[in-house]
């Protein structure tokens, strides 16, 4: 039986980390973890799908609907010029954030996947010729499959794949070997969403451009975790949503180099994209707008801008460090439990834990942890192709943030152990 002092000693340990972080006082910028589940307290371990969202954020997107509310660009009213300013900062919030080197290399789109399928509309419609090949790798998210393939079936190009190994880890010396002349793109994740691991991006980015490939870099499930220096990685484009770093759906960030920025051709036509418009020609706006047409989502932006200003305050290397020490804390524990398999063990790993259970389909352990509250993904995690790789239909996956806990950990594991005695 558990005592008081364990139950005390458990949610002493789940306060102190070695982040510095105070995670019971930031659990209480979350109001959403304070709520029940089936009569249970709720342990949210799905993370990766996307990410609960502090007051700061919350008030953000209010304040804006109750004082603000006005479209932006085009107007000479206060409120016009208002929300014009508060869109404009968050785009220098995700400047700041990406460490980018101009405000209007910052594009905003609905998310991750437009990033990348802008990049492939315009980019790649313009450089990609019949006989060259797109290069990514067997850890992608479908969103960093699907828009290649549409774009090589279109162009006669040919999508090629850089394999992983048994750990879950990119075969490096196999994607220098696929690096090519015929190579017109690298697409790459930073963090794979099914497995956690973390692909060493610098280097890899180092590698293509010695062959002058430009790289695009899926960074949907990096950046709540690490920090990130385009600069610094020399990507020419990188890709993340806003929902997965604390902030609100259908809003996200791709970043471009602007000299290909400028190259490129406008995803879509309308509104704000435009400097004029005759029946005769179009004459295009200039970065960042040429490639935002119509009424964006000011709401969601400036969510966005709140949501990466609450992960700066925090630090996001003090993020890492705590979603670390669960993870670690999360693979020991699961680790003794037998028939458990973990999916995934590379060395650098961020907070995913994705594992099978011997004779149990994953969907029903999801559906007897959501009895106790708890909270997990199932399935294939738009990663087919993983699975494949693995042998199995699909995973549970456990997905850490900074406002969980040990004291969380230790109720799934519980909880496996329950499903464990259902099928026994």
């Amino acid at each position: 039986m558990t005592t008081a002092t364990q139950k005390a000693d458990s949610r002493a340990r789940s306060a102190r980390t070695g982040s510095g972080l105070d995670i019971e006082k930031i659990r209480q910028d979350f109001p959403i973890l304070r709520q029940t589940i089936h009569g249970k307290p709720l342990v949210y371990l799905d993370n990766a799908a996307t990410s609960q969202k502090p007051r700061q954020v919350l008030d953000a997107i209010a304040r804006y609907y109750e004082g603000t509310n006005a479209n932006i660009h085009r107007g000479v009213h206060a409120l016009s010029e208002r929300a014009t300013a508060e869109y404009e900062e968050a785009r220098q919030t995700a400047q700041r954030f990406l460490n980018a080197a101009h405000s209007h290399e910052i594009i905003f789109v609905r998310g991750a996947t437009e990033g990348i399928n802008l990049v492939a509309q315009t980019f790649g419609r313009a450089q990609v010729r019949s006989g060259d090949e797109i290069l990514i790798t067997a850890m992608e998210h479908h969103s960093n499959i699907v828009p290649w393939q549409i774009l090589c079936e279109e162009k006669g190009a040919k999508l090629r794949v850089v394999p992983i190994n048994d750990r879950g880890e990119l075969m490096i010396d196999q994607l220098e070997n696929l690096l090519s002349e015929r190579t017109a793109l690298l697409a790459i994740t930073h963090v794979s969403n099914a497995l956690g691991s973390v692909n060493p991006i610098r280097e890899i980015v180092a590698m293509a451009h010695k062959r002058n490939i430009p790289v695009l870099v899926d960074g949907a499930q990096a950046a709540p975790h690490i920090k990130i220096d385009v600069q610094a990685l020399d990507c020419d484009f990188y890709a993340f949503s806003g929902h997965k770093v604390y902030g609100p759906t259908g809003i996200g960030v791709l970043y471009g180099k602007t000299a290909l920025l400028e190259s490129m051709p406008p995803y879509q036509g309308g509104g704000d994209m435009i400097s004029s418009v005759t029946f005769e020609k179009t004459t295009y706006n200039k970065l960042p707008y040429k490639f935002e047409a119509g009424t964006p989502d000011i709401a969601g932006v400036i969510g966005l801008g709140a949501a990466l200003e609450y992960v700066t305050n925090l630090g996001i290397e003090k993020i890492g460090a705590h979603e670390h020490d669960l993870l670690e804390y999360a693979t020991q524990q699961v680790s003794v439990i037998s028939g458990l398999q973990i999916i995934g063990t590379a060395k650098d790993k961020a907070g995913v834990l994705s594992f099978v259970l011997e004779g149990v389909h994953p969907h029903d352990i999801g559906t007897i942890l959501d009895q106790e509250g708890i909270a997990i993904r199932t399935g294939h995690h738009c990663s087919q192709p993983i699975m494949e790789r693995f042998g199995i239909p699909a995973t549970a996956r456990a997905s850490v943030a900074v406002y969980n806990t040990n004291q969380e950990i230790d109720v799934l594991v519980q909880g496996i152990k329950k499903v464990k005695e259902v099928f026994a």
